[in-house]
């Protein structure tokens, strides 16, 4: 199962390191991360996301509440979650016929088309994961040059607690 972890934990040094290393010594993969500072800069929100079974999630969850630098641990519910990330595309072009169907497809998925040049083109998606890869199938006939991903930022809609 995919599962959205979201951290409140305190903004110090080495904070993440202990974050990862705990996911490392219970044998988790890490799917995505982000990490950024809150409106309070004396904490950081931290989003992670895994692919594991409910009972090994449930037993992560209580590992990272142990950590004495975590504020607040959450296993956010997808369908009650406003989630995003952030990925940008550089896509080949071997013709001039291709900037248009790059474009419309571009549009298609609600992104921005940046750094047109003769042989390549930037996209940049902000959307979900499933529709970012969706992108990335259809874009991967024209040559995906390069690709950044920034990780899963989220947050809990409002009464879904």
């Amino acid at each position: 199962m995919w599962a959205i972890l979201s951290l409140l934990v305190e903004n110090k040094p080495g904070i993440l390191f202990k974050v990862t290393h705990l996911f490392r010594a219970r044998d988790f993969n890490i799917d995505s991360i982000s990490v950024g500072v809150t409106d309070n800069p004396e904490y950081s929100k931290i989003t992670i996301t895994t692919i594991e079974d409910e009972k090994r999630v449930e037993q992560i969850v209580k590992q990272l509440d142990k950590m004495i630098d975590t504020v607040k641990v959450e296993h956010l519910d997808e369908h009650k979650t406003v989630f995003r990330e952030l990925s940008i595309f550089k896509i080949k072009l071997s013709n001039a016929n291709d900037s248009m169907e790059i474009n419309k497809l571009a549009n298609a998925y609600g992104g921005k088309v940046h750094d047109v040049k003769k042989d390549s083109i930037m996209v940049e998606l902000t959307a979900t994961p499933d529709q970012i890869k969706a992108f990335e199938e259809l874009a991967k006939p024209f040559g995906i040059l390069d690709v950044a991903r920034t990780g899963v930022a989220a947050l809990q809609r409002s009464g879904a607690e």
